[in-house]
């Protein structure tokens, strides 16, 4: 019984980041190319797109984020040493390798809109103060060894000052260029994840579908709320709604879960979200740079289906890649190969 219920969690876990990866991919398509093609006949779809990419932002990555802490718990007890090695060091290791993969390949695509080094100054700059594309990578170093430096203060107190600091980063009290603002508003729900994971835990496990409704129209509405009135800058509104986004997934996850055919298939997809990550961006500049200017006067049906579609290719050939990516790109020299993305 105890197997099964932890076969369950891996299920609903890696589910949950299935779904978020998904969404990751998505908002890039949306945002750095569907949302720049200059299409005549597009109708509402690009607005539609916007509006749907925007108000994901709260669910994707707050989520992504939690479900990175709770598979950091078991690291996090181990001595220093190997959390250095296994956490930190991977982690920035890989994003230094990806960045210099990533500025290679968008120095040859300056059309595409994404925060990208043109010199030395600006790489210093971006892979030690201002994350690019790959600053998911970047904040797991960093949350894990703040987590384990900030380890004897107590819980409270600790997710306090992280609550606190994503409430004031989100009402704009500091410069955030960049993805900074997303590194700061982020850290409150890696600790979550970390410190709250039995709770996290029995909100998946005792989930039905009628309070999964029911926390689902609260969020909705709370989330409509919030685009409506135009209140993101609102001290605590994007970060409760925020909240409100994580609790939906976490009682989701398990369901979708339960269903056979996707449930595995977005579990599968959970564990191999790495590939997908760092290599997605680099294809989406290419596809922007060199097919953009024919999608002009594309049909209707294009621009309503290019997000989707692109964001279903992507995924695949990023899977396909994944195949045949040398190791020193998708691991620390040495170590073993760990196909997914976890924390």
């Amino acid at each position: 019984m105890a197997a099964m219920e932890t076969r369950q969690r891996a299920i609903w876990a890696d589910a949950a980041k299935g779904v978020c990866i998904l969404l990751v991919v998505l908002w890039h398509t949306v945002s750095k190319s569907h949302l720049r093609i200059d299409w005549t006949s597009a109708g509402p779809f690009p607005a539609l797109w916007g509006v749907f990419g925007d108000a994901l932002m709260t669910l994707r990555m707050p989520l992504f984020f939690t479900i990175s802490g709770m598979f950091a718990l078991s690291a996090y007890r181990k001595p220093w040493g190997q959390v250095i090695r296994s956490r930190v060091a991977r982690f920035l290791y890989l994003y230094l390798a990806w960045m210099l993969v990533h500025t290679a390949i968008f120095w040859f695509t300056p059309a595409f809109d994404t925060l990208s080094a043109r010199s030395a100054g600006e790489f210093a700059e971006q892979l030690l103060i201002t994350p690019p594309n790959l600053w998911y990578l970047y904040a797991l170093a960093v949350y894990f060894a703040a987590a384990k430096l900030l380890h004897r203060i107590p819980v409270p107190v600790i997710l306090g000052a992280a609550a606190l600091l994503a409430v004031v980063t989100a009402a704009g009290v500091f410069d955030t260029p960049g993805n900074r603002g997303s590194l700061l508003q982020n850290f409150v729900f890696f600790l979550m994840g970390l410190h709250l994971r039995p709770w996290a835990e029995r909100v998946a496990q005792t989930t039905t579908w009628r309070r999964t409704a029911i926390v689902g129209l609260v969020y909705g509405a709370a989330l409509a709320a919030m685009l409506l009135l135009s209140a993101q800058r609102i001290p605590t509104v994007w970060t409760l709604v925020s909240l409100l986004a994580t609790v939906f997934g976490l009682s989701a996850a398990p369901l979708l879960g339960r269903l056979t055919l996707i449930g595995e298939g977005l579990a599968w997809l959970g564990r191999r979200t790495l590939p997908i990550y760092v290599v997605h961006m680099p294809l989406l500049a290419v596809l922007h740079t060199t097919t953009s200017g024919l999608l002009d006067e594309a049909p209707l049906v294009v621009a309503a289906l290019y997000p989707a579609a692109v964001t279903a290719a992507l995924v695949t050939t990023c899977l396909l890649i994944d195949r045949v990516l040398p190791a020193w790109l998708t691991d620390l020299p040495e170590r073993r190969r760990e196909p997914a993305l976890t924390s």
